[in-house]
């Protein structure tokens, strides 16, 4: 209390609001707890990296168990810290989901992660420095639907870097393109360039600063959105939505329908060459 008065008597302010602006100050923040579960890919695995990297406001946590209660990541969440909550469900070492949930209240979503490419892969040649913040774009069918409306300020809580966050820079440098196609929410990463790309020096006063891909890429299919954290009533289901399950079985289904069809060509045939028979040759014994 002495501190917050000497503070309010030297610059002649109100000793309230000196209180004010110190628990303003020191208010919750977005930070976002970043797990995955056993069985991920290599691939995965280095998406997961990427995007540790570009959010400074993450907190990475070991490997769970996929078959393990969902409530364990609340409780996750709640021992770091954290009020959002990215989880990457990997199934069959193949297909990837992604969870993310305003703990511990929700809502929810779950996406699946589809055309995973990481910035190692990509090898593009935009940059930025680790720990900037990164500006959030999103395209104009967000406000079409209310479930794309719920899922924009999903996206904005976890991806946006709040001011004054851990291991964060103090500007601007890059951007994050969310552009919805197809039913589903294609991710972009672009670097900032002030700079003249021909001498390297700085942009006279009528240019614009261009756009640099730096990466990854990947798109998200929304599932269903729930109304509670990792569960609970469902508030949209994606009608469209097919499961990689189904897409492998109806290629397989596909790939067993050639052949049967050349089996069945095949016993045609026999059936035919038994039908009719040859006629023998009456000189075929003439030089034995």
């Amino acid at each position: 209390m002495a501190t917050l008065y000497k503070t309010a008597t030297s610059e002649f302010k109100d000793v309230d609001d000196v209180r004010e602006a110190s628990e303003q100050q020191h208010k919750i923040k977005n930070r976002v707890l970043l797990v995955a579960s056993r069985g991920v890919t290599y691939r995965h695995r280095h998406l997961l990296n990427d995007l540790e990297a570009l959010l400074p406001h993450t907190k990475k946590e070991a490997k769970i168990e996929a078959k393990q209660d969902m409530d364990l990541l609340n409780e996750l969440a709640e021992i770091q810290g954290c009020n959002n909550v990215f989880y990457f469900e990997a199934r069959k070492h193949q297909d990837l989901f992604l969870w993310i949930s305003r703990a511990p209240s929700g809502p929810s979503v779950k996406f699946h992660v589809q055309n995973i490419h990481t910035m190692d892969e990509l090898k593009m040649t935009g940059n930025c420095l680790k720990g900037g913040r990164p500006i959030l774009s999103f395209d104009a069918n967000f406000d079409s639907e209310p479930y794309l409306q719920l899922l924009r300020e999903m996206l904005t809580q976890t991806f946006g870097v709040p001011k004054g966050a851990r291991k964060s820079k103090p500007f601007f440098d890059h951007v994050f393109t969310f552009s919805v196609v197809d039913g589903r929410i294609w991710f972009r990463n672009f670097q900032i360039v002030e700079k003249d790309a021909a001498t390297g020096g700085a942009l006279q006063k009528n240019e614009k600063p261009t756009m640099v891909e730096i990466g990854p890429r990947f798109v998200l299919c929304p599932i269903r959105i729930f109304e509670g954290s990792f569960g609970g009533p469902t508030l949209y289901e994606n009608p469209r939505y097919v499961s990689p399950n189904s897409v492998r079985a109806a290629v397989k289904a596909q790939k067993s329908a050639k052949y049967a069809n050349r089996v069945a060509d095949t016993q045609d045939r026999d059936l035919r060459a038994e039908a009719n028979p040859m006629p023998t040759d009456p000189l075929k014994d003439v030089f034995e």
